[in-house]
């Protein structure tokens, strides 16, 4: 049972928000850092009513169904998902929801406050601050729709844990909240997609998502967004790495019309790590807009982040990332890389890395491309007697295998590879 104390806590909070949320505006085009790239001419928030306080969402209890949020979704884990959605809306089929061992909590934000409200009120925003962040403050203003993981110290999850959202109503704003806390020495895996019920639907998904890494801890957090591409996404996402942590976070973003994700991780302690793998595929008028921080706030830390995109018909995508290197925090190891394919004449892609450096000994580099099919390739492949798509086919296999590549044999890349077959095969329009 929620205390009073802790219940008075998240209220205060959620008014806080709701005040910010009534005083900020809408970011405006080229207008503030980190928006100079995504336009939201058009975008009417209050043509959007917020998605059903709860409708819908199940819990995942340790023996099958999986976390979910949005007006009226519902969902079982693996490939019970793909089936309620329809052939191919899924992202990634999810694993099955496994045995949960004593003390490994999963379930809903709203279930949480009621059964859980310490762990909440310590967690939830210890990561993430809304600040100027007008879609951080609607998120945390509004319904709370999303999903809490616990896993207690010294706790390792032999299978992963499956997490999964769906917006069905159009005209709706979903908000979408996950906490994701692993205590010392704890051990992880957590599947999140992010979905829509129809192709057509339109909406705005804003989400916002805290992973807090204990000491000696290890994570890894696959999420991919499938939505609508007549839907607005809006995201903040962010980690926090304690002392000797690890954690690997892989990203896709397939779907929506438009809008900007933040992906944001902090190296908070001496001998933490984390490796983040992107991947986007965009087609028709989309816009795909990333924003990525490696934050290294302790000694002898490590980072290694890599995305890439494929872009066809008038699609655009822009990939800005940082590396930050605090005072005090020496012996950094910081690589960051972003590559486009264009495989269209009038795809547009922008690769901005950067570098705030602060600290005197440390190995810090980044690489970033954007470029067309090689015609030298092409050629290459048709002189052994290949036709021109399937030549071309190969050429983008070929780019995007060095992100599967990352990973080793095992359920990440064959499902990384086969999702990006998947999209691939959509945006060739084969």
């Amino acid at each position: 049972m929620a205390s009073a104390g802790s219940a008075t806590a998240l209220a205060e909070r959620r008014e806080e928000a709701q005040r910010r949320a009534a005083e900020l505006e809408l970011p405006r085009f080229k207008g503030r850092p980190g928006w100079e790239f995504t336009d939201l001419t058009g975008l009417e928030l209050e043509r959007y009513r917020p998605a059903a306080d709860g409708a819908g969402a199940t819990a995942a209890d340790g023996a099958g169904a999986t976390a979910a949020g949005g007006a009226g979704a519902t969902a079982a884990g693996g490939a019970g998902a793909a089936a309620a959605l329809g052939a191919g809306a899924a992202l990634f089929e999810l694993p099955a929801q496994p045995e949960l061992p004593e003390g490994v909590i999963v379930s809903t934000i709203a279930q949480a406050a009621e059964q859980h409200p310490e762990l909440l009120e310590r967690h939830l925003g210890s990561v993430l601050s809304a600040s100027e962040d007008i879609f951080l403050a609607r998120n945390e203003a509004g319904p709370q729709h999303g999903a809490f993981v616990y896993v207690p110290r010294g706790v390792a999850l032999e299978q992963p844990i499956s997490l999964l959202a769906v917006q069905s109503e159009p005209g709706t704003e979903l908000d979408r909240r996950t906490l994701i806390v692993l205590e010392e020495g704890a051990q992880a895996e957590v599947w999140e997609q992010y979905l829509s019920a129809s192709e057509e639907l339109d909406g705005v998904f804003n989400l916002a998502s805290e992973l807090v890494v204990g000491e000696g801890a290890r994570l890894r957090y696959v999420c991919g967004q499938a939505l609508s591409e007549r839907t607005w996404i809006f995201g903040a996402q962010r980690a926090e790495v304690a002392r000797d942590g690890y954690l690997d976070w892989v990203a896709f973003g397939f779907g929506s019309r438009n809008g900007r994700v933040r992906m944001e991780t902090k190296l908070a302690g001496e001998g933490a790590e984390a490796r983040v793998t992107g991947a986007y595929a965009s087609r028709g008028r989309q816009h795909i807009d990333f924003d990525t921080t490696q934050e290294h706030a302790a000694p002898h830390t490590t980072s290694d982040l890599a995305f890439r995109g494929v872009l066809a018909a008038r699609s655009t995508a822009v990939w800005k990332g940082n590396i930050i290197v605090d005072p005090g925090a020496q012996k950094t190891d910081a690589f960051q890389e972003s590559r486009n394919l264009l495989i269209s004449k009038r795809a547009h892609a922008d690769a901005i890395p950067g570098l705030e450096i602060q600290a005197n000994d440390v190995r810090c580099t980044h690489a970033a491309a954007v470029a067309q099919v090689d015609p030298e390739q092409l050629f290459y492949l048709r002189s052994r007697g290949l036709g021109e798509e399937v030549a071309k086919r190969l050429v983008i296999e070929g780019f995007l295998a060095a992100l599967v590549e990352r990973f080793e044999a095992g359920p990440v890349r064959e499902r990384l590879g086969q999702a990006l077959e998947r999209r691939l095969a959509l945006i060739l329009g084969e």
